[in-house]
């Protein structure tokens, strides 16, 4: 894929995500089933430029936008109130479920 068809497919994401929070709510969730730190970043990333950008986002997040901006980098490594910060701007929380339902 070249980096045009990146740009095109990032914006189609974004603009995804913005529009439904459904289907926003199912990419987050399977991110964090089966992706890496760096795929969440960047969804997140995504979802920053669909409200508007990085200093937009951090406005409304609340955050500062250079801490944002390194959080949300590639070598970001995010702490866990950051990002349940981030996705509750974005209408979203963690949550935690049993891996399997227990028998008594």
């Amino acid at each position: 894929m070249n980096s045009e068809n990146d740009l095109t497919y990032g914006k189609y994401v974004a603009e995804s995500l913005r529009a439904d929070a459904e289907y926003a709510a199912q990419y987050v969730a399977s991110i964090l089933d089966e992706g890496t730190q760096q795929d969440l970043l960047i969804a997140i990333r995504r979802f920053a430029d669909a409200r508007g950008g990085n200093p937009e986002f951090s406005r409304n997040a609340e955050l500062n936008a250079s801490l944002l901006y390194r959080t949300l980098s590639q070598q970001g490594n995010p702490e866990i109130k950051s990002v349940a910060k981030v996705l509750h701007l974005l209408g979203m929380k963690l949550t935690v479920e049993p891996l399997e339902a227990r028998l008594p």
